[in-house]
Parts: C-alpha cells; sequence; structure tokens
C-alpha cells in the first residue's frame, strides 16, 4: 500500500509540474529522494512521461489532428524547426545531465533561476502577436530554451514561454505553442527512455503501481494544462516564481547545513 501511495503522489507530481511553471524532473529528483527510489526511477520516469503524453494530447488534439492530416503544413514545420535544437542539446549532453539529475546537487540554484525568469518575464510588456505570426526563428530560439531546459530544475514550460513572451507572442498563444512544443519533446524522450528498458525484466506486481501512477500523471497534467492556459491568459506568474525561490532555499539550506 506504502508503494502504491508513493507512485500516486508522484504521479500527481510530475503531471501538475510537467507544465507548471516550477520544473517536473526537479521536484521528481525531490521526491524520489524521500522515497528512496533514486535506484529504480528510469521504467517509471518513462511511463510518467507517457501519461504526460496523454495529457497533451488530450488538450491539444484539435491541433495534433491539424499536423497529422497536413504533415507539411506551417505547423508542423514549426514544431520540427523548434525540436531539433532541443534533440541536439539533449543528445550531445545526456550523459552529462542525467548524471546532475541523479545526484540533485544543483537542483537549489536551478529553483532560483527559474524564479528570476519567471519572474523577469511577468514584468516585461505584453506582446500582440498571435499563434499563426509564430515563424521559424520564433520556433528556433524557443526550441533552443526548450533544450537549455534539461537542467533538471529548470522549467521547461517557464522556460518555453519565456522565449515566446520575449518574442512578442500574446500570453495564450506562447502558453499554446510551449506545450505542443513539449509533445515530440516528451515523445522523443519516452522513446529513448524506452529502448534504454527493452531488455530489462519487469515484475508483474510493481506494473501496477506504476500504471496506477501513469494514470494520475494523465489526470494531473490535464488540470495542470487547463490551469495554466487560464492563469497565463487572465492572471500572474509571479506566485511560482515565489514557490520556486523559497524551494530553492529551503533545499541550499539543507544541502549546506542539514547535509
Amino acid at each position: 500500500m506504502l508503494v502504491l501511495l508513493e507512485h500516486i503522489i508522484l504521479g500527481i507530481v510530475q503531471g501538475l509540474t510537467e507544465f507548471l511553471p516550477i520544473s517536473s524532473t526537479g521536484h521528481l529528483v525531490l521526491f524520489r529522494k524521500l522515497f528512496g527510489l533514486q535506484e529504480a526511477g528510469l521504467l517509471f520516469d518513462t511511463m510518467l512521461h507517457f501519461g504526460t503524453l496523454i495529457a497533451v494530447v488530450i488538450v491539444f488534439w484539435p491541433e495534433i489532428r491539424h499536423v497529422l492530416i497536413n504533415p507539411t503544413g506551417k505547423l508542423a514545420r514549426l514544431l520540427v524547426v523548434g525540436t531539433i535544437p532541443t534533440a541536439v542539446i539533449g543528445l550531445t549532453f545526456e550523459d552529462y545531465f542525467e548524471e546532475i539529475s541523479r545526484t540533485g546537487v544543483t537542483i537549489g540554484w536551478e529553483f532560483l533561476a527559474t524564479g528570476v525568469i519567471i519572474w523577469g518575464v511577468e514584468s516585461m510588456r505584453r506582446g500582440t502577436r498571435k499563434f499563426d505570426e509564430i515563424n521559424y526563428t520564433d520556433a528556433l530560439i524557443i526550441g533552443t530554451l526548450q533544450g537549455a531546459a534539461i537542467l533538471p530544475a529548470i522549467s521547461r514550460s517557464g522556460l518555453t514561454i519565456a522565449g515566446s513572451l520575449m518574442r512578442g507572442i500574446n500570453r495564450a498563444d506562447a502558453a499554446r505553442f510551449s506545450f505542443l512544443l513539449s509533445l515530440p519533446a516528451i515523445l522523443g524522450a519516452t522513446g529513448l527512455q524506452t529502448l534504454k528498458l527493452v531488455r530489462q525484466p519487469v515484475e508483474t506486481a510493481a506494473m501496477i503501481p506504476m500504471l496506477v501512477g501513469t494514470m494520475c500523471a494523465a489526470i494531473a497534467g490535464y488540470v495542470a494544462i487547463r490551469w495554466m492556459l487560464k492563469i497565463i491568459s487572465t492572471g500572474s506568474m509571479k506566485g511560482f516564481a515565489v514557490y520556486v525561490w523559497v524551494l530553492g532555499i529551503i533545499i541550499l539550506g539543507m544541502q549546506y547545513f542539514g547535509g
């Protein structure tokens, strides 16, 4: 029962933090350490990412259907251009960033940096460019920022939304493009992790809590996307900045003074 509860919590954490600008990887590093799951994280991480993938597909099915029907259309090309720098950065520095994620030694500073980014873009003048005005330069820049978010506690959604806003895209469409761009990134990461796990045996009993956690990630991810779209359209993200600042300070305090 305790294992099931841990997986439910991790699923909810992954689903919420993947799409809120507070870093899902950073939170998973924290919670895995709390639950002692550092050694058994890869398979479950893969399934959690699959859960958040389901959430994106459900919310943005009209856009995804459009891409599938028009694979050479502008939106499909923008997603390809935005995914290229993400893939290059991810594949080039994969081993290095996996080691950072495993140890968690830098996540306190990265949470603080995420807060600075969020607060900074909230203080900028609001853009007016619409979704159909997004160009290939925008996609390349935003995709590069998404690649930089491979650092465990740098928020992918926070950095890509920030990049979109800095390019003058209006807030609602900045979030929309950020979440759509996450689809090939999550799909690619899930595929790579799956390849690593092909030859690893999995006990049937261990799959039950993982499947439950995956379902929780999908549900929480759906809620987080809907909530984030509403927040960025009508509210402010500064509350998230304060949250990750407090979290970063607590983590650094524990690392330097608490062991």
